[in-house]
């Protein structure tokens, strides 16, 4: 089954934007996965084709109906998982991006304005996803994000597999450091190791070095990992006085 992408924004001319080029691009002219915009003005209910209105309670901006874009979503016949690209939601990270790259597709809401009317979000159970903790002008450039994340995932997209198996978060960590030709440039040289042939030696070296740049870089994650590992056999745990 083709891996299918919904997106209801105001803006349709922004995509596919960089989904139709490199891997995303070839992928998507290969029949490996279909992108279906959705222009929620379409659902408007008068003549200027208005989404918005102003937020009951007062406060500046505006806030996106919730007649309008449940009509959208019902006109766009959701695949998947329907989800609201706000600052508000969850974190992104690979494992969701695994978990809908898994599925059969997903329905991705750029929302604009204020945001969306709750009600909407609650009657349709719309799940909340954040790309981070910053605000964007709307939500097509965060489910440009989202998708590549999910497309490169797919199988037949990644011509070798096994770099999926090695990069950042794939089990946790950072990615280790990377080196090529030339072997000394500007006066610095490739680690030893790497050119050590010993191939042993080489994986350890990466594995300690993906762990001092995920300790270094994000203490949080590392504190995750460290969490989940179970304690050695054996070990006494520290009572303090």
């Amino acid at each position: 089954m083709t891996w299918h992408a919904t997106v209801l924004t105001i803006f349709p001319e922004m995509l596919p934007g960089p989904l139709a080029h490199s891997l995303a691009g070839k992928a998507l002219n290969a029949g490996l996965w279909h992108l279906e915009t959705v222009d929620i003005r379409n659902f408007a209910r008068d003549k200027h084709r208005s989404v918005d209105d102003a937020p009951f309670g007062g406060g500046p901006g505006m806030v996106m109906r919730p007649d309008v874009l449940d009509a959208a979503i019902a006109g766009a016949g959701s695949i998947g998982k329907i989800i609201n690209l706000s600052p508000r939601g969850r974190p992104l990270d690979q494992d969701k991006v695994r978990a809908l790259a898994g599925m059969p597709g997903i329905t991705l809401i750029c929302s604009r304005f204020e945001g969306i009317d709750e009600r909407v979000l609650e009657a349709r159970e719309i799940e909340e996803v954040s790309l981070g903790d910053f605000v964007l002008s709307g939500g097509e450039p965060a489910a440009i994000a989202l998708i590549d994340a999910c497309v490169r995932l797919l199988p037949g997209v990644v011509g070798c597999a096994e770099t999926l198996a090695e990069e950042s978060f794939a089990d946790g960590l950072l990615e280790y450091p990377h080196y090529t030709r030339p072997q000394v440039w500007q006066g610095r040289a490739v680690p030893d190791v790497l050119v050590s042939g010993d191939h042993g030696k080489i994986r350890a070296w990466r594995q300690a070095q993906a762990e001092r740049l995920t300790r270094e870089r994000r203490p949080d994650l590392w504190k995750k990992i460290n969490t989940a590992r179970p304690a050695p056999a054996g070990a006494i745990e520290e009572v303090k006085p």
